[in-house]
C-alpha cells in the first residue's frame, strides 16, 4: 500500500487536509476565546474576589487548560493507537465543542454562587483534556495519508490551525462587540462566541464523518496477528527503541516549541502592554496583524522541509530565536516607546537596600504584604513595569530608590497596621512616580512616536522563528515513531512542551523579571529551553524526511 490517500476507497488528500485542519482550527478557536475574554469572565465568575484576585483566578483557570493537556495526550493517544485515528479525533472535537458551548450557557456567580466558578473550572479542564488528544490525531491522520515528498507541506496546514484559531477568536469577539455594543457585550454578549461553537462543532463533525481510517492504520490492522495485543504505554515509553525518541522529541524539539512560539505570540503581548505601556487596542491590532501575516509561513516552512529536511529548517527557527530575542526586545522598546528607552539610558533606576529585607516581587495570589522598605520600593517599580538594578546598602538601613541623580526614600512598613501600611505605600508610590515622570519615564507610550512598521517587523522576526520551528514539526514527530504507538508517543512530548513549557512561560518569565528587576531578564526562560533543544537536536535528532511510515521499526 502506498503512503497516500486512495481515491477509490477513501477521500482525497484535499478532503483529508481540509477536514483535519478545519477541526483543529475549531478547537484552537475554542481554546483562545476563553483566553481573550479572561477579564470579562473574571467579573462574572469570581465576583466576590476583588478585581485583581478575580483576574488572577481567571488566569489560573485558563492555565489549567494547559496543565491537563499531557493527560489528554496519554488517554486519547492510547485510544488512537488501539481503536484508530478517526474515532479518537471525533471524540476530542465533540468533547471540546460541548465544553465550550457549556461555558456560554453557565450561570454566573450572581446566580448560583460558588457553583459557577467550579463548573467553569470543570469545563476548562475538559477543554484542555480534549485539546491534548486533538493535535496528535489530526497531524497523524494527514501524515499517514500524505505522499512522503509532500508530507511536510500537507501537515503544515495542521500547524497553521493555531494561528487560524486565534484569528477566528479575535475576529468573532471584535465583530460581536461591534454589533451589540461594549456594554451589552460585557453583560451578556460575551457568551455569543462560546455559543457559536455549536454551529462550528456541527460543521466540523459533518466534515470529519466523511473520512475513513488512515491507510497506515488500516495496513497495520490487516497485517496484525490474531494474538497481537498492543500496549501503547509499554511500547512507547518503556521500550528503548521508542522511548529514546520520545525523549529526543521532548528535549530536541518540543521544549523549544513551547519557549519560542509562546514567547513570540504571548510574552510579546504582555511586554508591550505592561512594560512598554502601549494601549491595549493597539496591541490587539498588532497581534492580529502579525498572526495573519505569519499564517502562511507554517505551510511554507513545511514545504521547505520536504526539500531541505526537517532538522535544518527547525534548527534555523531555534537559532534565529536565540539570536533575535534579546536584541529584538531591546529594539522593540526603542521602536514602541522611545521615551522609555531614552529615560532608561539617561536616568537608570537603582534600588539601594539591605538584601536581607528584600523579597521576591512575585505574588500570583495577591496576598503578599511586601511591607519592608525594600519590598515597598520594588513593588512600586514592578507594578509600574520599570526596569531597575540592585545595590547593597548597610544592613538595617531603609531602602532608597535612585532615579538618575534623584533619590527617593522608601518607608519601613513592617509592623504597621494595614491602613497605615496602605497609606505609607501610597506615599512612596506617589513620590517615586513623580521622580520617574521628572526623569522622563512615560506613564503610557505616545501613539505618535510608535514606529509601527518597525514594531511589526520585529514581531515578524519572532514569528519567522516560531513558524520555521513549528511548520515541519508535525511531519518530524510523525516520522519518528512506528504506526503501533505513533499517537501515544508523539502526543505526550508535544503537549508537555506546549502545555507546560509554553503554558507556564508568561508566569515564569514575569517571575524572573520581578526577581531581577530587569525587564529583559524573563527572556532567559525562553533562551534556556531553546538552547537545550538546539544541543539535543544537533547531537541526537535524526533526519526523517521522506521516511516510509509503514517500515519504521520500534
Amino acid at each position: 500500500m502506498t503512503d497516500t490517500a486512495d481515491a477509490k476507497t477513501g477521500p482525497g488528500l484535499r478532503t483529508v487536509v481540509t477536514a483535519s485542519a478545519a477541526g483543529t482550527a475549531f478547537e484552537w478557536y475554542d481554546f483562545f476565546v476563553f483566553g481573550s475574554l479572561t477579564t470579562i469572565i473574571a467579573r462574572h465568575f469570581f465576583a466576590d474576589a476583588g478585581e485583581t484576585v478575580a483576574y488572577i483566578l481567571a488566569l489560573l483557570t485558563f492555565g489549567l487548560g494547559f496543565v491537563v493537556r499531557p493527560l489528554g495526550a496519554l488517554v486519547f493517544g492510547w485510544f488512537g493507537d488501539r481503536t484508530g485515528r478517526k474515532k479518537t479525533f471525533l471524540v476530542t472535537i465533540t468533547l471540546m465543542g460541548l465544553a465550550t458551548v457549556a461555558i456560554g450557557l453557565l450561570p454566573d456567580y450572581g446566580q448560583i454562587g460558588l457553583a459557577a466558578p467550579i463548573l467553569l473550572l470543570i469545563m476548562r479542564v475538559l477543554q484542555g483534556f480534549a485539546l491534548g488528544g486533538e493535535y496528535g490525531g489530526a497531524a497523524i491522520y494527514v501524515a499517514e495519508h500524505s505522499p512522503p515528498k509532500r508530507r511536510g507541506l500537507l501537515t503544515g496546514w495542521i500547524q497553521t490551525t493555531a494561528a487560524m484559531g486565534l484569528i477566528g477568536a479575535l475576529a468573532v469577539i471584535l465583530i460581536t462587540r461591534a454589533i451589540v455594543g461594549t456594554e451589552a457585550f460585557d453583560e451578556w454578549g460575551w457568551r455569543i462566541p462560546f455559543l457559536l461553537s455549536a454551529l462550528l462543532l456541527a460543521v466540523s463533525l459533518w466534515i470529519r464523518l466523511k473520512l475513513h481510517e488512515s491507510p497506515a492504520y488500516q495496513q497495520m490492522e490487516a497485517e496484525a496477528a490474531d494474538d497481537d495485543h498492543r500496549a501503547p504505554y509499554k511500547e512507547a515509553f518503556f521500550r528503548w527503541g521508542n522511548g529514546r525518541f520520545v525523549l529526543i522529541a521532548l528535549f530536541g524539539i518540543m521544549i523549544a516549541q513551547g519557549a519560542v512560539w509562546y514567547c513570540g505570540y504571548f510574552y510579546t503581548r504582555f511586554f508591550m502592554e505592561r512594560v512598554l505601556k502601549i494601549d491595549t487596542n493597539t496591541v490587539d491590532q498588532l497581534v492580529l496583524a502579525v498572526t495573519i501575516a505569519s499564517a502562511g509561513l507554517y505551510v511554507f516552512f513545511g514545504w521547505l522541509s520536504d526539500r531541505l529536511g526537517r532538522k535544518p529548517v527547525m534548527l534555523f527557527g531555534m537559532i534565529l530565536a536565540l539570536v533575535a530575542f534579546f536584541p529584538g526586545f531591546h529594539a522593540l522598546t526603542k521602536a514602541a516607546n522611545p521615551a522609555l528607552a531614552e529615560a532608561q539610558a539617561a536616568a537608570p533606576v537603582t534600588v539601594v537596600a539591605d538584601p536581607a529585607t528584600c523579597a521576591l516581587q512575585f505574588d500570583p495570589i495577591g496576598k503578599a504584604a511586601f511591607a519592608s522598605s525594600c519590598d515597598i520600593a520594588k513593588s512600586v517599580l514592578s507594578n509600574a513595569g520599570v526596569s531597575y538594578s540592585n545595590a547593597e546598602a548597610i544592613a538595617g538601613s531603609p531602602a532608597t530608590v535612585r532615579i538618575g541623580a534623584t533619590e527617593v526614600a522608601s518607608v519601613e512598613g513592617t509592623g504597621m497596621a494595614p491602613a497605615d501600611l496602605k497609606a505609607a505605600r501610597a506615599d512612596v508610590e506617589t513620590r517615586i512616580k513623580a521622580a520617574l515622570a521628572a526623569a522622563g519615564y512615560p506613564a503610557m507610550a505616545d501613539p505618535a512616536r510608535i514606529n509601527m512598521p518597525l514594531v511589526f517587523g520585529i514581531l515578524m522576526i519572532f514569528m519567522v522563528a516560531a513558524t520555521a520551528l513549528y511548520g515541519p514539526q508535525a511531519a518530524a514527530l510523525v516520522e519518528l515513531f512506528p504506526t503501533r504507538v505513533r499517537y501515544t508517543a508523539m502526543s505526550l512530548p508535544y503537549n508537555i512542551g506546549t502545555g507546560w513549557v509554553g503554558g507556564l512561560l508568561p508566569a515564569a518569565s514575569f517571575a524572573l523579571v520581578a526577581a531581577s528587576g530587569n525587564i529583559y531578564f524573563g527572556l532567559w526562560y525562553s533562551v534556556a529551553f531553546t538552547l537545550v533543544a538546539v544541543i539535543v537536536s544537533l547531537i541526537w535528532l535524526p533526519e526523517t524526511k521522506g521516511r516510509d511510515l509503514h517500515t519504521i521499526e520500534t
